[in-house]
């Protein structure tokens, strides 16, 4: 942790003269920190002193953003004129103020080492984030910012009008009648969430919201190639650990985007507003049914609890394993209470309680138990009927009021707020890298998760 107590420079809360010195003073820790070998390479005291010189640019960080973040944002966005994703944002404030969080290269070296072997150059983006998101002003307009179609939805709209179908590699997107289908195909590891997946199913999001044709947005996963599962269909493995443990999961592009991103658009969809504080939403959103064959894991339970349907397969589980593995399951701590309650969403977060679906708590989760396939395509098309059959105008309208008693932007943005912070600190902390060394079979540090 981070000790802010004693501030290594004394600001004198000039912008400019503030960002002098503290570049001044992230080069002099640079310097410090390149005299040591890498983090591979290191003794005990080696690394402490490593630390050390992190923990003195970290303090600097949080003193320097907790007076001058209002102007950095305002800074970056031209007085909130452009829209900055939160990776726009870190990569922007790397150029303004050298040192302040790390460049795009240093962050691309970074993930060329296991997760155990960076330096946590990362942690210093999950700073920035939680100030800005700290910050009223700032947060709502980075909020509203993430809320936005992005740019390769805008520029696939035309072939999904023209050919009512897209393929985004991991993702698949269809138009059948007034239903959009997203269905996840990330074989290669059995449909476990990475940078390259979720992008593409925030991609795939933005279409089905986009296409006025579509009225509903249906979530399930395809038939998994993998010979353990073959011809059944995933819904999400959770967290791709190959790829966490090889350091190519990112904190801001995963852990945060995702939530402000993907799984926000499916809760409430685009922003239309101009992301100034209010406790109005304005809102272009479509309501979602999710189908669930055989288990939804992690993030998989995750999208469920964003969801105005859920369908499920006897049989089938979801749990939220994050704890164990040492990082947080998202908006889950937040959003699992409301279904099951605190002290089921406590077992299964703290103590990996699987929840099945025919169980009463799964029934919390789960609208709809089904059998079969044909009870699937059944219960599919009377949720899809009973979402529409009064218009969307209506519906929409509802499920905004229903998410606002529940969730209000405001309580969003003070969760999102702490988890940019508490996601960097699990990241980088010991007990991750040991839960992925003991937990993660090293046989499959290679392959399917």
């Amino acid at each position: 942790m981070v000790d802010t107590s004693h501030s290594p420079i004394e600001l004198t809360r000039d912008f400019d003269k503030d960002a002098a010195l503290v570049s001044e003073l992230f080069a002099g820790l640079d310097a410090e920190l390149a005299k040591l070998p890498a983090k591979a390479d290191r003794t005990e005291e080696q690394d402490a002193a490593a630390s050390a010189i992190l923990d003195r640019g970290r303090a600097a960080r949080e003193d320097f953003l907790a007076v001058h973040v209002a102007t950095l944002y305002d800074t970056l966005t031209e007085n909130r004129t452009r829209l900055l994703r939160v990776a726009e944002l870190a990569y922007a404030a790397a150029g303004l103020i050298p040192g302040l969080v790390p460049t795009r290269e240093r962050i691309a070296e970074e993930r060329t080492h296991p997760q155990k072997h960076k330096e946590g150059w990362e942690y210093d983006q999950g700073i920035l984030i939680s100030r800005v998101l700290d910050n009223p002003v700032a947060g709502y307009h980075l909020m509203h910012a993430m809320a936005q179609p992005l740019p390769e939805a805008l520029e696939l709209l035309d072939e999904l009008r023209r050919t009512d179908r897209v393929d985004l590699g991991t993702s698949l997107v269809e138009r059948k009648g007034n239903v959009g289908h997203l269905t996840i195909q990330h074989h290669k590891y059995l449909n476990a969430e990475d940078d390259e997946s979720t992008r593409a199913m925030e991609i795939a999001t933005d279409l089905i919201l986009l296409d006025d044709r579509i009225d509903v947005g249906l979530l399930r996963g395809a038939e998994a190639q993998h010979p353990k599962y073959l011809g059944r269909r995933v819904f999400d493995a959770g967290v791709n650990l190959t790829r966490l443990y090889h350091g190519e999961v990112s904190l801001i592009e995963f852990f945060i985007e995702r939530e402000l991103g993907l799984i926000n658009k499916w809760f409430r969809g685009h922003s239309i507003g101009n992301g100034e504080v209010s406790v109005v939403e304005r809102r272009h959103e479509k309501p979602w049914i999710a189908a669930v064959d055989s288990f939804a894991i992690g993030g998989g339970c995750q999208y469920l609890l964003v969801m105005d349907r859920v369908i499920a397969r006897s049989g089938a589980y979801v749990n939220l394993p994050a704890r164990r593995e040492g990082f947080l399951p998202g908006c889950g701590n937040m959003r699992l209470p409301r279904f099951v309650g605190e002290k089921v969403a406590r077992q299964g977060i703290f103590f990996n309680r699987d929840i099945y679906v025919d169980s009463p708590e799964g029934r919390q989760i789960v609208d709809d138990l089904v059998v079969d396939e044909a009870g699937m395509q059944a219960a599919i098309a009377n949720a899809v009927d009973a979402l529409t059959a009064t218009g969307t105008v209506g519906i929409n309208a509802n499920r905004t009021q229903v998410r606002v008693g529940a969730e209000p932007l405001e309580t969003f943005r003070a969760y999102m707020a702490n988890l940019s912070i508490g996601q960097a600190k699990c990241m980088y902390s010991p007990a991750i890298i040991r839960n992925l060394e003991l937990a993660w079979d090293p046989k499959r540090r290679g392959g399917v998760k």
